[in-house]
């Protein structure tokens, strides 16, 4: 199943990151998650954000970059592999 959330609010990343897409995954209670699609220097990749709320501004928490089809799969190969441990 395919969720994708869209926010009229931009996602919090600066030059000389340019965002290409977004889409969130979660944002409350302060917290704000987001896979993006930005490029740098002219080279794509895929990142999962997360931004933390500290008073009027999203403060970046942690990023995880994904550059190539090649290490996407080792990573959601995995994640896969442990996927059938969590409980419903």
């Amino acid at each position: 199943m395919e969720k994708r959330t869209f926010d009229d609010e931009k996602v919090p990343i600066i030059a000389p990151l340019k965002v290409l897409d977004h889409c969130t995954i979660g944002k409350r209670f302060g917290w704000w998650s987001a896979v993006t699609l930005v490029e740098s220097w002219g080279r794509k990749q895929v990142c999962l954000y997360l931004w933390q709320k500290k008073g009027e501004r999203w403060g970046r928490k942690q990023k995880f970059a994904i550059h190539n089809h090649e290490e996407w799969a080792l990573i959601s190969e995995a994640v896969e592999g442990f996927i059938s441990q969590l409980s419903s």
